[in-house]
């Protein structure tokens, strides 16, 4: 199945939006063995829409289209479906009767232009979608399935997961497509790819490495012709690369480090505070966005001049001899979050994340420290000399950080 997936509306093209949704369907795809050939972006003009969905609706099995359901006068897809298909459209009166109702359980009027959200054409049936005012449509005919869904990515990935890969999965007899990833810290893509390559040949199933946000991911697609076979095949893999990797890898699929590190914390009975700096409170806000993350995580101080991380405790007279950025005022702040919030564990971030040099020491940077009853330790790191990166990096590797530590509590 050849497919192609369509992102709709002038404001990503603007650079307004990011196409978040575009990156999330091709995931998708994989998964149902389709083979991806085209990503379009187009804005909101009805003369390029119709030419666009078109071209992708005469060679492609399946269209995915996102954006463009709206009520105003610029959400153009139906129309530009209807007048690609040369089908009219009439508005159903079940579809309106339900967006009246919608409307009126949420107190509010409904406007006249949101009657053309219950439209349809006589090759489209309308998709459910209980998080906002557009129906999708699912589009079938010629042998060719269009699907149209919202652009805003709560009420498309509802959808999808719901409604459409659902139905697409039941037009696929006979092959069952699989697929794992593996989450790795503390090698780059290049040294990763190198490991696995000891492995030989990554035919069936294949491995795709790439970085993410929170490190290498290692992805594994087995292609079988059973669920029990192409979990088989993921599972020996599987096996071969954490022997390989087992001190870098740190969880799998959908795990992340913050929900990783409560899990270990809430397991083992044990409370942490934390002191940053040069992460400016985004470590803490990473630990709290875990559910029930008030069980074990007691709070955190934003420190990031000397005279306030004094005022917490860190010893002056350290600061002056080995600077703030350096691993002794690291594991000091440490140590002082730990005592401060009465903490078992406390970890801090120390570091220059730039533009400007600090202590002549360049930006990218950085300290972590921890402090509990183990004792207290301090891991550098240099990471690429942007701001925000520096930020970003520094808390997942301290995230990591203490994950290795729990591990041996």
């Amino acid at each position: 199945m050849n497919a192609e997936i369509i992102s709709i509306g002038t404001e990503l093209l603007l650079g307004e939006v990011n196409d978040t949704n575009a990156s999330y369907l091709a995931s998708q795809l994989a998964l149902l063995g389709a083979n991806l050939r085209w990503i379009t972006v187009v804005d909101d003009n009805m003369d390029r829409l119709v030419e666009v969905l078109g071209r992708a609706w005469k060679r492609s099995d399946l269209v995915l289209a996102t954006g463009g359901l709206g009520p105003t006068q610029d959400d153009l897809t139906r129309e530009a479906i209807a007048q690609m298909l040369n089908e009219d459209m009439k508005v159903s009166e079940p579809l309106l009767q339900n967006l009246k109702a919608m409307f009126a359980a949420m107190d509010r009027p409904m406007a006249a232009t949101n009657s053309k959200q219950a439209a349809l054409i006589s090759s489209a049936q309308a998709i459910p979608n209980p998080r906002g005012t557009a129906p999708g449509w699912w589009v079938e005919r010629d042998g060719r399935v269009a699907v149209a869904m919202p652009g805003p990515p709560a009420e498309m990935q509802r959808m999808w997961q719901r409604e459409v890969m659902p139905r697409l999965q039941a037009r696929i007899q006979g092959r069952v497509v699989m697929l794992r990833t593996l989450k790795c810290f503390g090698l780059s893509e290049a040294e990763a790819g190198e490991t696995a390559s000891q492995f030989g040949d990554w035919g069936n199933p294949s491995l795709g490495i790439y970085a993410g946000s929170d490190g290498v991911h290692l992805r594994m697609i087995a292609r079988a012709a059973s669920c029990d076979e192409a979990a088989e095949m993921i599972a020996g893999s599987e096996v071969r690369l954490r022997n390989m990797l087992a001190t870098h890898i740190w969880g799998a699929d959908d795990d992340t480090l913050e929900a990783t590190v409560g899990k270990l914390l809430a397991e083992r009975g044990l409370t942490l505070a934390t002191m940053e700096s040069c992460t400016g409170g985004l470590l803490g806000s990473m630990l709290t966005d875990v559910p029930g993350s008030s069980t074990y995580y007691r709070g955190g101080f934003v420190a990031y001049s000397d005279e306030a991380k004094v005022a917490l405790g860190v010893d002056l007279r350290l600061i002056e001899q080995h600077g703030a950025v350096s691993s002794q005022t690291a594991r000091a702040m440490a140590d002082a979050a730990c005592q401060g919030f009465g903490a078992d564990i406390g970890l801090a971030t120390t570091g220059v994340a730039g533009p400007d040099s600090v202590e002549d020491k360049l930006p990218g940077l950085a300290y972590i420290g921890i402090s509990d009853r183990l004792g207290q330790n301090s891991v550098e790191g240099r990471y690429p000399p942007a701001r925000l990166e520096v930020k970003r990096r520094v808390a997942i590797h301290a995230l990591f950080v203490l994950r290795q530590r729990l591990l041996v509590h």
